[in-house]
């Protein structure tokens, strides 16, 4: 079930729309705390679409939703969770993303 009900809202978080884009990730920002580490199975598909374009994005609103996603992430879920992924995104990223990501990371 968790599988279907993010495939669905996946595509939220890359929307073209700024708006719903804003709002998927202020969403998703308010169901860390009540899900934690039951993300665990859908994390890898997350991380993705939490940091691709939004943590670079150009548009503060986005930039801040994603950054409190994240900084979500490492205060609710097991940070062993989070390595792979993180150091995985890292690798490929560019400009304000990396260095955010990376700062996670350390």
């Amino acid at each position: 079930l968790l599988f279907q009900i993010f495939d669905a809202f996946k595509p939220r978080l890359h929307d073209s729309n700024s708006k719903v884009n804003q709002v998927a990730l202020e969403a998703l920002h308010k169901m860390i705390p009540v899900l934690k580490d039951n993300l665990s199975p859908v994390i890898n598909m997350l991380i993705p679409a939490i940091v691709d374009n939004n943590l670079n994005s150009k548009n503060p609103g986005i930039y801040a939703a994603a950054t409190n996603v994240i900084q979500a992430l490492c205060q609710h879920l097991d940070t062993s969770l989070l390595l792979q992924p993180f150091c995985t995104k890292a690798q490929f990223l560019s400009g304000k993303a990396k260095q955010d990501l990376t700062e996670k990371l350390a």
